[in-house]
């Protein structure tokens, strides 16, 4: 078996590939954005790898790569494990489902962390087609890795990239929450559907308008953009109205200061009962912990929006209205979240946790989102 060293042009859809003792660990922002800007919270969903794959030309008819995976978990909160998708030109050939690494786990109650280590995980692909084939290794959205191993029986070279660069920018959602494989995230179904390479800056608990986050979509290489805003700036009670709209503002501002001609679509928040009319900050429903499903909740004042107290109805007029604004911008887009997931779709798709869709309704979101964006007269139509 050949062993291929593990280079950034190798893998797609991360900012940097950071070497650790281990192997080479992806990560979805640059050095200097971790170390001064970012949070623990942020920190640690950057490093779960959510739309970044490891993708090769070979005519290996076996390929091995091995991995070494981290993730946190919370007392009796069940998490799933995270997982790999395989991708054989284009078409899915398996999900390898993680079962080693290390993990730590939380006691919300009491903040106590209790560590465990683990070992490697190999996925291991026997018997490929003959002939020249593009391999693709999703890597797992929930969960980070060290990619620790590249072995196959014939050499391997980095894939040409293919299809418009698409940056995005959400919260959880985007990243992938209560998906249960790497493909079955929205932003990922979206993608593979339209041709387009990924860069999938979605962040758990994160899309709160920062100016670091602007400047990195700014910076980053980009041929359309999308940056989905409010669920984050609610449930954390990050702002009140007076400060939404010259943040939502000047981080257009700072993109269009990189990318001046660039499609950039502005999306407003998918429908969350939860959250409609009742302010934040959201938190866990005790009562739900320690059964199958762990609900959230929103603990403002229903239906107050006195003193710019913000609902995701009050984010949804306000996007519209930032907008409407900018009209001078012909390349600035905007789309309505309920367009993607609306009050109806939560009655035959409810949210399990009362906060992200389950893998079938991020389906359907990433199929609507490829109908509506993707489409000829749609925001990346001319892409």
């Amino acid at each position: 078996m050949i062993t291929t060293p593990i280079t950034p042009d190798l893998v797609d859809g991360v900012a940097q590939l950071e070497n650790v003792e281990r192997g080479m660990r992806p990560h979805r922002l640059h050095p200097h954005v971790r170390q001064r800007d970012a949070d623990p919270q942020l920190r640690m969903m950057e490093a779960q790898p959510s739309g970044a794959r490891l993708v090769v030309v070979t005519e290996a008819r076996r390929i091995q790569l091995d991995v070494h995976a981290t993730r946190v978990s919370y007392r009796m909160i069940p998490r799933p494990r995270g997982a790999i998708d395989v991708v054989i030109d284009g078409i899915p050939l398996l999900t390898h489902p993680l079962v080693e690494g290390d993990a730590g786990e939380i006691d919300l109650a009491t903040g106590a962390r209790s560590d465990t280590r683990g070992g490697v995980d190999s996925i291991m692909l026997d018997a490929l087609p003959p002939g020249r084939k593009t391999v693709e290794f999703w890597l797992p959205h929930n969960e980070a890795v060290d990619l620790v191993a590249l072995r196959s029986d014939a050499p391997v070279e980095p894939a040409p990239p293919t299809g418009p660069l698409w940056v995005h920018h959400g919260s959880s959602i985007s990243q992938g929450s209560n998906a249960t494989h790497p493909t079955g995230i929205w932003p990922a179904i979206a993608a593979r559907r339209a041709g387009a390479r990924l860069h999938n800056l979605g962040f758990g608990g994160s899309a709160v308008i920062d100016p670091f986050l602007a400047r990195a979509i700014r910076d980053a290489p980009a041929d359309l953009i999308s940056v989905k805003l409010g669920i984050n700036v609610v449930n954390l009670d990050a702002m009140r109205l007076r400060a939404l709209v010259p943040a939502v503002h000047g981080f257009l501002d700072t993109i269009r200061d990189g990318h001046p001609s660039t499609p950039l679509l502005l999306i407003s928040p998918l429908y969350c009962g939860i959250h409609e009319e009742t302010p934040g900050p959201g938190s866990i429903d005790a009562a739900s912990i320690g059964t199958d499903t762990v609900r959230f909740t929103a603990t403002g004042p229903h239906g107050d929006t006195t003193q710019g107290r913000l609902t995701l109805q009050v984010i949804r007029d306000t996007l519209a209205e930032v907008f409407a604004a900018r009209q001078a911008d012909t390349r600035l887009h905007y789309l309505d979240g309920l367009t993607l997931y609306g009050e109806a779709d939560a009655e035959e798709h409810p949210l399990p946790d009362a906060l992200h869709p389950d893998s079938e309704t991020h389906r359907l979101i990433g199929n609507r989102f490829a109908d509506l964006a993707f489409a000829p007269s749609g925001a990346f139509g001319g892409a």
